[in-house]
Order: C-alpha cells, then sequence, then structure tokens
C-alpha cells in the first residue's frame, strides 16, 4: 500500500486496521513536527496529548485476540531509518525535563527507580511504529498489525506509558505551582536508588521548569 492509497476513500474508517494506522500515522507525523522546534512553548502539552491518544491505540491492540501473520518469517525491510535527529532535537527541546526516574515493572517488589530520557523513549517507540509503517504501507496489513501488537508488549506501550506519566507529573508540578525534583547531574547510565534519589536529587521550582517550556503555573 502506497502513501496515494493509504487514505484512499475506498478504505473502510470503521476498519480495525485502517483506524490503527491512522492513529500511528498521525503520532508519527506529530512528534516529527514537534521535534521541529517551531513551538517550542507546547512541546509538552502537545506530546502529552499525542502519547495519550497513541495509548489508545496501544489500548485497541492489547485489547484484540493474538494478531498472527500471513507468513512464518517476517519480510525483510531492509535498513531502519536513523532517529538520531529527532532525537537530538527532542532532547534540547525537553533539556530541564528530559531525564527521568521509572519503575519498569510495578508488580516486581522492591524494585528501584532507573533513570530513563523522554527524548530516548520517544525516539525508541517511533522506531516501533516505522517499522509497522513499512510493512502496512506494503500492504502487509496483518504483519502491520502483528509487530505493532507484539512490540506494544514488548517495547513501546510500557515505554509510552512511562513517558505520558513523566510528562503528566511536568504539567501536574508547573499547573498547581509545586516544587519539581529533578536528577541532578545524574544520567541514563546510573543506577537509581531511593537513597541515591534523596542524596542527589535537586530542587527546582516549576517556575524556573515551567518558563521556558512556556506553561503557565497555577495561582
Amino acid at each position: 500500500m502506497s502513501d496515494a492509497t493509504l487514505h484512499a476513500t475506498t478504505q473502510n474508517p470503521d476498519d480495525f486496521a485502517v483506524q490503527v494506522a491512522d492513529q500511528v500515522e498521525s503520532f508519527l507525523v506529530a512528534v516529527t513536527e514537534v521535534a521541529r522546534g517551531d513551538e517550542p512553548g507546547s512541546t509538552v502539552p502537545f506530546l502529552l496529548l499525542e502519547v495519550s491518544q497513541l495509548l489508545l491505540a496501544g489500548g485497541r491492540l492489547g485489547a484484540h485476540e493474538d494478531i498472527v501473520p500471513d507468513e512464518r518469517y517476517e519480510p525483510d525491510l531492509g535498513p531502519e531509518p536513523d532517529v538520531d535527529g529527532l532525537r537530538e532535537n527532542l532532547a534540547r527541546l525537553l533539556e530541564p525535563v528530559d531525564v527521568y526516574s521509572e519503575v519498569f515493572d510495578p508488580y516486581e517488589p522492591r524494585k528501584a527507580p532507573v533513570p530513563a530520557r523522554i527524548s530516548d523513549d520517544l525516539a525508541d517507540i517511533i522506531t516501533d511504529l516505522r517499522h509497522g509503517m513499512a510493512h502496512y504501507r506494503a500492504g502487509r496489513t496483518t504483519e502491520a498489525l502483528w509487530w505493532w501488537q507484539f512490540s506494544y508488549f514488548s517495547n513501546w506501550g510500557p515505554t509510552a506509558s512511562s513517558v505520558l506519566r513523566a510528562l503528566q507529573s511536568v504539567l501536574i508540578h508547573v499547573r498547581l505551582n509545586q516544587p519539581l525534583e529533578e536528577l541532578d547531574g545524574l544520567d541514563t547510565d546510573q543506577g537509581v536508588g531511593d537513597e541515591t534519589l534523596e542524596i542527589e536529587a535537586g530542587r527546582v521550582m516549576a517556575q524556573e521548569i515551567g518558563a521556558p517550556l512556556g506553561m503557565r503555573r497555577g495561582k
């Protein structure tokens, strides 16, 4: 399926595959536009909206019965498109709040939080989604749905959920005028436990985070 026929009027808009593909494509286009930095003051709100909408598609894939591809082996798509430029642009836009802490599995007891980057996570999500979109545009609809469903469970679903919580937290701190703790001097190659967070986390007022990102503070 080519770009010219991706949104052809002959496609049934109520078809599950068409709806999921439309949501995936909308996310890919929107995040790419955000990364260009034309509206830096809207970066966090826009990303929050787009990730929320993507997770609706993910929820539908997760609730769907297991999708089985037509072929046993996945067709070769060639090299993956490079996402380093997008990742770097997002990192610059999100610099005050890019690093956050996350617990990967809430059902594993006593798991220490680990640092992550919103920019890295979004780039990884886009890589997964583009892979499925390549199958979809080539007319391999079942293969695309299988990949999106499989990678939703194995990677981009949990990653998008973590990013959503991080973006939500930024807006909550800013809108409610609450101090925001950041990982001061920590990076994603360091393990972060409770004591480390307590000792090394700096205090950054919401005003200092909200102003560069163009968000209003609560009264």
